[in-house]
């Protein structure tokens, strides 16, 4: 048997935690809902995530509210005002605009 112990186990070397990439599991499922509707999302365009976005923006912010994950501003997250995409309730698939973008779309006819 080798100083580590059969599996390789514990060398002397105290573990170091990745800065992002770990937090808690929700195991009380708050964001339950949040996730299903993220991964409905991605099996409707066909794993394409840059079309949920909206969904995945939805679960961190989830997350972040019942502390499972540190709060960060989103832009640090990827997310930038220009992926404002709202999506229907109805319907998880079908884009549609900002509801400011519809009163000015509006009134402009």
């Amino acid at each position: 048997m080798s100083a580590g112990g059969a599996f390789g186990g514990n060398r002397g070397l105290r573990p170091v935690p990745p800065e992002k990439g770990v937090f808690p599991l929700d195991h009380l499922h708050e964001c339950d809902l949040e996730k299903k509707d993220y991964l409905a999302c991605l099996k409707s365009t066909g794993f394409q995530s840059e079309k949920c976005r909206q969904f995945s923006k939805k679960y961190l912010e989830c997350r972040m509210e019942r502390n499972l994950m540190a709060k960060q501003d989103m832009s640090e997250l990827g997310f930038r005002n220009v992926d404002k995409a709202y999506t229907s309730p109805d319907t998880n698939s079908q884009l549609e605009s900002p509801p400011n973008e519809q009163k000015e779309n509006k009134i402009a006819v």
